[in-house]
């Protein structure tokens, strides 16, 4: 018995090693290029950094930098504001398109393979300069859409800061659905691992497609939804067309704020982006399986019992003891 012990320990460790092995070189990828780079960051944004011709010179500040960012930047908070609600409109609508290209991309369909290249393709062509020469271009927009006649209608019944996110979702339409490839691929390899006999099961019970989708399909890729959602937020968040970045590439350069000044609003943003991230992690989260929790409930009734009934066990075993010693 010990020696199979040791062989199984020894498979163990072997294994784990193994394991180590393939997940090192992702983890040296993340000490030099994620964890350094923030620590650099943060020590940053506490400093006033001034580039000399003998090298960059620290000048500690503590968090003068983020006082700052309000007090020289006062549009600062109108784009983050922006920011926020133009993601918040653009994230359910990247989602929502990409599941149903993805849905049509599983059907039976001659040059599948084409149609599932053609919606890819904007990932690898239209991304950096090439995204912001389209946009400048006009060519981000539908031009059969009349943006201004939407724009009137919505002054009429919202509030000037609920209408412009929605305009600018009108103007840039074209470049929001092109950000959608990497969702349609992750809904795609979602929707193909469902097992088809569910879908015939539910057929033979007279279910319709639609009826499918809703109590088949939907709960089964939720947990992508959840996924496309964050990354949709992170990659607008990333963006070269996003404003904030934009912003924070020009103070890194600016004669009366530098890297320090930016290093702090860099870090302002990402706390606002994590938060947004919490709140549709928080929104989409599963629930709480009814059918789970009853057997749960239904375990610890049993075992409440099983303990009882050992209890009373113990007690008559010690009854019966005392009788016999008092006869």
């Amino acid at each position: 018995m010990k020696s199979k012990k040791r062989k199984v320990s020894k498979l163990k460790r072997r294994e784990s090693l193994i394991g180590y092995v393939f997940v090192s070189p992702w983890i040296l990828g993340a000490i030099m290029f994620l964890l350094i780079p923030l620590g650099q960051s943060f020590y940053y944004a506490l400093c006033n950094v001034k580039v000399t011709p003998k090298g960059r010179v620290f000048d500690f500040i503590k968090f003068r930098n983020y006082t700052d960012i309000f007090r020289l930047d006062p549009l600062f908070l109108e784009d983050l504001t922006g920011y926020l609600l133009d993601t918040l409109l653009s994230v359910p609508v990247i989602v929502v398109f990409s599941l149903i290209i993805a849905m049509l991309l599983n059907g039976k369909m001659k040059g599948k393979g084409l149609f599932r290249t053609i919606y890819f393709l904007p990932v690898i062509v239209v991304s950096g300069p090439v995204m912001t020469q389209l946009a400048d271009q006009g060519a981000a927009s539908i031009p059969a859409m009349n943006v201004s006649a939407i724009s009137a209608i919505l002054d009429d019944i919202l509030p000037y800061f609920f209408v412009e996110p929605i305009v600018n979702l009108f103007n840039n339409m074209i470049m929001v659905l092109w950000y959608s490839g990497v969702q349609i691929l992750i809904f795609l390899a979602a929707i193909q691992k469902i097992d088809n006999s569910l879908y015939e099961a539910a057929k033979i019970d007279g279910g319709s497609g639609w009826e499918c989708f809703w109590k088949i399909t939907l709960p089964t890729i939720k947990p992508m939804i959840l996924l496309n959602a964050v990354y949709t937020v992170i990659y607008l968040s990333n963006n070269e067309q996003n404003v904030i970045i934009t912003s924070i590439y020009n103070d890194m350069f600016a004669m009366n704020r530098g890297y320090g000044f930016a290093s702090a609003k860099a870090w302002v943003y990402a706390v606002v982006v994590c938060l947004l991230v919490a709140f549709i992690a928080l929104l989409l989260r599963n629930k709480k399986d009814n059918y789970q929790t009853e057997i749960k409930r239904e375990k610890k009734r049993v075992a409440k019992i099983e303990r009882e009934r050992k209890k009373l066990h113990q007690r008559q075993v010690r009854r019966s003891k005392v009788l016999k010693r008092r006869a």
